[in-house]
């Protein structure tokens, strides 16, 4: 794979089992996983594992041959979107949704110019590789994307605040559509996660992105609500993350939690766009919505309403997000503790004043913790972000474990010289 493929911790984890929130490795050691989404309802999920297991000892074909499964789970995942987004294609991976969104959103308006953040990860294919401002290269050489500020309350544009603060984010899409516009290039969308995760799960100024859709819509593109990672009842009091603000998308797309590690993702979008689209561009995928993947999707709805999980991100979250703030009290390198249901990030600082990002220490958190057995992770521009997003099981007495873990370590790093 070379010497450069990513490995999380400086000394890599060799994993060979799963059950639930926990992860064990090849000595036998337990870990409790407080970072990754795609198990979204656990680890090997009975239910996940059982439908799988009879849809393949069945039939497995793909979507250019008629099967219950596809419309029937199509039906109902399309009933936990707002109204007029009631059409969906399916795909492999959230890179691939993203890929089929732009291509459509481009398709329906006639433009190609996409405006993104300027810390922003959408996938891994070349076309979404070029909306990829966080790190990828194809973004720094394009000239159909535009970026704008990411939207943070905590390190605010030119020290506003409220409303003041979102007009000014909104402004500065106003002035990437400018650009293209000088260029002649047409605005075919805006593209964003609606938690900004990447970013650092930002405390997004309220109203914003509202008038940043608005320009957007009235220079003719469409809004796209990547919701990869806080969709499918991660926030808690809504399915989808998007459905906190006052604006419904033209275009969402979902990849990894939708089937649970089985490689299941999509699009759902206005009719009008899907039905002018596949008019022209024939959309087929050989593996995308074959009806092992429909009864995997099927199985993952399934858990998240008959065991609550959407209710225990809202329970078990607050009480996370409660044991946080109080460590905040006690741990001056804690600057903020962001939260959305049962997803936080917990943003480290060498001074509480300057809000001088302290990375060297994030990176020492995260494998310490990692030492006594708990998984997190570091996102955001100076990755100095603490990044928690356990599976939507996630009890109490796991957040005990991952609060009394952080304490010691925070401690810990708190005496080091790193900054």
């Amino acid at each position: 794979m070379g010497q450069h493929s990513p490995l999380f911790y400086e000394r890599p984890l060799q994993l060979v089992r799963g059950e639930g929130v926990w992860l064990w490795d090849q000595e036998g050691k337990r870990y409790l996983d407080v970072y990754n989404n795609v198990p979204h309802v656990g680890h090997c999920n009975p239910r996940v594992v059982e439908a799988m297991s009879r849809q393949a000892s069945t039939l497995n074909v793909h979507t250019r041959y008629l099967h219950n499964n596809i419309v029937d789970y199509l039906e109902r995942l399309t009933g936990t979107f707002n109204e007029g987004l009631e059409m969906a294609m399916l795909t492999c991976t959230g890179s691939e949704a993203n890929e089929l969104a732009l291509r459509m959103a481009r398709f329906c308006t006639g433009a190609q110019g996409i405006i993104v953040t300027n810390f922003a990860y959408h996938g891994n294919t070349e076309a979404v590789a070029e909306i990829g401002t966080g790190f990828m290269p194809e973004s720094r050489t394009t000239k159909r994307v535009k970026s704008f500020p990411i939207p943070d309350s905590y390190r605010p544009l030119n020290g506003l605040e409220g409303d003041d603060l979102a007009q000014a984010y909104a402004d500065q899409v106003q002035q990437a559509i400018d650009e293209f516009h000088s260029e002649g290039v047409q605005v075919a969308g805006i593209l964003v996660c609606p938690d900004f995760a990447n970013e650092g799960l930002l405390n997004v100024p309220k109203g914003f992105l509202e008038k940043a859709v608005a320009k957007v819509r009235q220079a003719g593109g469409v809004f796209i609500a990547d919701e990869v990672q806080a969709g499918f009842g991660r926030s808690g009091k809504h399915f989808w993350a998007h459905q906190w603000y006052d604006v419904t998308p033209d275009i969402v797309t979902m990849g990894k939690p939708m089937g649970n590690g089985h490689p299941l993702a999509g699009v759902v979008a206005r009719p009008d766009m899907i039905e002018a689209f596949s008019k022209e561009a024939m959309y087929f995928n050989t593996f995308g919505g074959s009806p092992v993947s429909c009864a995997v999707g099927m199985a993952v709805l399934d858990a998240l309403e008959n065991d609550n999980l959407m209710q225990n991100a809202v329970t078990t979250g607050a009480y996370v997000t409660e044991g946080l703030r109080k460590l905040q009290q006690r741990h001056e390198l804690i600057g903020e503790v962001r939260e959305l249901g049962m997803f936080f990030g917990v943003e480290l600082v060498q001074d509480r004043v300057l809000k001088t990002p302290a990375k060297a220490k994030a990176r020492s958190v995260i494998n310490l913790m990692r030492d006594k057995g708990v998984l997190i992770s570091t996102t955001g521009v100076h990755g100095a972000i603490l990044k928690l997003r356990p599976p939507m099981p996630f009890q109490i007495e796991h957040a005990d474990m991952l609060l009394h873990t952080l304490d010691e370590v925070l401690t810990q790093v708190a005496c080091q010289e790193v900054v």
